[in-house]
């Protein structure tokens, strides 16, 4: 997507032709994001027995993403880990409301993907031909017997799991495991004070589309296109960011860029914008890692008391 593209004027537009006033009052939004998702964590913890400090979960989180950089997804588990080292929360109880989250945000992002496809179809649909990722070209690439072997495979790995479980030493300990992850995705419903765990589910999706939405008035190119185009593209992005890359770099770009090129951004222009935007954004997720990590360094570990 960079193939020929001038590096060396990006720090011409940086420091010359950006407004940074609107790049840094995006800032907090990205921060509250994060620290929403760590406040809105320790809730649905309360339900399986655990209570972890709002302040370590909150950097747990600000840690996680961090971490994800240098491994994709791994901060799902280094955040469980830190609860687990310093509050001594329960490793699978904290995986099982992280799956759970994750199911609720997934949910929450569809069906503003659904809202915003709908409101904005034609320009979805021109995305779809110009990019080749029509529903329909990816099916029909894929032939029947590669549906049928598939599907053998798939069952395949379910007997051989079911028998190495059945036969290995460890099952009850895996049993054990299990059950602990199951009672944190089934959290959700004893979760107290629910309007509060939807203000806060709100407030973190809320919170990322002003993080996003705000660096639009930093460019000219793009501070005139509107919230339209703001929403499409932060869903389209965040869609995007599936794919298991630092930050989801690449796939993102390429999502973003293609879509304000369809909204009339010069091409140029539109590489200018997601390589500034995502590298700036992921600067701060850098800098709130380094932050969290100085911050547990000086947090002392809760006692372990003996439970009955």
């Amino acid at each position: 997507m960079y193939r020929d593209f001038d590096f060396h004027s990006v720090s011409k537009i940086l420091f010359k032709e950006m407004n940074w006033t609107w790049m840094l009052l995006s800032f907090p939004f990205g921060i509250l994001a994060q620290a929403f998702r760590g406040w809105r964590w320790k809730q649905t913890l309360q339900p399986v027995g655990e209570n972890p400090r709002a302040s370590t979960a909150v950097h747990s989180i600000f840690l996680s993403y961090a971490v994800s950089l240098v491994i994709p997804r791994i901060g799902e588990f280094a955040r469980c880990g830190v609860l687990k080292h310093y509050d001594n929360v329960s490793f699978p109880k904290a995986i099982g409301t992280v799956v759970s989250e994750r199911a609720i945000d997934s949910v929450l992002v569809l069906l503003i993907a659904l809202f915003t496809f709908l409101y904005q179809f034609r320009v979805f649909n021109r995305f779809f031909d110009e990019t080749g990722t029509s529903i329909h070209s990816i099916l029909r690439s894929f032939s029947f017997t590669g549906w049928v072997v598939t599907a053998i495979c798939g069952i395949a790995v379910i007997i051989l799991l079911y028998y190495l479980f059945k036969r290995l030493s460890i099952i009850d300990k895996v049993r054990g495991t299990l059950h602990g992850i199951w009672q944190g995705v089934i959290s959700l419903k004893d979760v107290r004070n629910v309007p509060l765990f939807i203000f806060y589910t709100l407030a973190i999706w809320g919170s990322y589309f002003l993080h996003y939405y705000l660096t639009f008035f930093c460019f000219t190119s793009t501070s005139n296109l509107g919230m339209s185009c703001a929403l499409v593209t932060f869903i389209v992005g965040s869609i995007a960011v599936i794919v298991p890359t630092p930050n989801g770099a690449g796939p993102w770009h390429f999502a973003v860029k293609t879509m304000l090129i369809l909204y009339g951004v010069a091409e140029t222009d539109a590489l200018y914008f997601v390589l500034i935007v995502h590298s700036v954004q992921t600067l701060l997720v850098v800098l709130l890692g380094l932050y969290a990590w100085l911050a547990l360094a000086f947090t002392k570990r809760r006692k372990i008391i003996a439970k009955d």
